[in-house]
């Protein structure tokens, strides 16, 4: 879509991931801080303006046209789904976005006293909430946890996530969050015989996203199983 199409003013805003950031010459003091210009508080305030913005005229109609136009080749009436994508060791996951409540920081994790359950961790605090962490590796008998960093990427940065209904929250601990991917029914994959087991009974399909397969979940199987694990 070009830019005619659907024209945001920026006359007042500097973009300086641009010019001395990631994207520019990386000249910038802060970058050697923060490593990337996603985690610098001066690239949020940024955003904050662009999205605050009114929408310029034609700004829908230009964007309805685009995925109008976008969606041609696909069959009418397709399914679309769209999920959170995140690293675990060496596995790409999809959490439907329906249960994905919030991305955190990583916390401290607290353990709970007479539990020797693998898949339960302890409880987290998150926003003054105390959530039960969970363990995905071990619930899902995958590779464990890892912190390498890939050679395509600055850094690499573990987050914590919030699932569940919307009155039962918990949290789990990944590698990496890429962020929401949207994909078609005819894009998904047979899940593979080599899937373990445990695995196999909550990835409800698989499907391609650059160059990896991304198991995505069925949410209403994987909270039961977190619920059996935490009983």
């Amino acid at each position: 879509m070009s830019a005619e199409a659907h024209p945001m003013t920026t006359d007042d805003i500097v973009e300086c991931w641009r010019e001395i950031g990631v994207s520019g010459d990386r000249s910038c003091s802060e970058l050697e801080k923060h490593l990337h210009c996603r985690n610098c508080p001066t690239h949020a305030q940024i955003a904050r303006r662009l999205l605050d913005r009114p929408l310029p005229a034609g700004y829908r109609d230009a964007w309805t046209q685009h995925f109008a136009a976008r969606d041609e080749t696909a069959p009418e009436g397709e399914e679309i789904d769209s999920v959170l994508i995140f690293r675990i060791g060496d596995e790409w996951l999809g959490l439907p976005t329906a249960i994905c409540r919030e991305i955190a920081e990583p916390r401290p994790v607290h353990s709970l006293p007479h539990r020797r359950s693998e898949a339960v961790r302890g409880i987290v605090n998150v926003r003054g909430e105390l959530l039960i962490c969970v363990s995905l590796p071990a619930l899902l008998g995958i590779g464990a946890m890892s912190s390498a960093r890939g050679t395509d990427r600055i850094a690499v940065f573990p987050r914590l996530v919030v699932t569940g209904e919307e009155t039962r929250h918990v949290a789990f601990e990944v590698d990496e969050v890429h962020g929401l991917h949207a994909y078609r029914a005819h894009e998904r994959i047979a899940v593979p015989a080599t899937v373990g087991r445990a695995a196999a009974s909550v990835v409800a399909t698989m499907i391609a996203w650059n160059g990896r397969a991304v198991g995505c979940l069925d949410a209403e199987r994987l909270l039961a199983l977190i619920d059996r694990s935490i009983a």
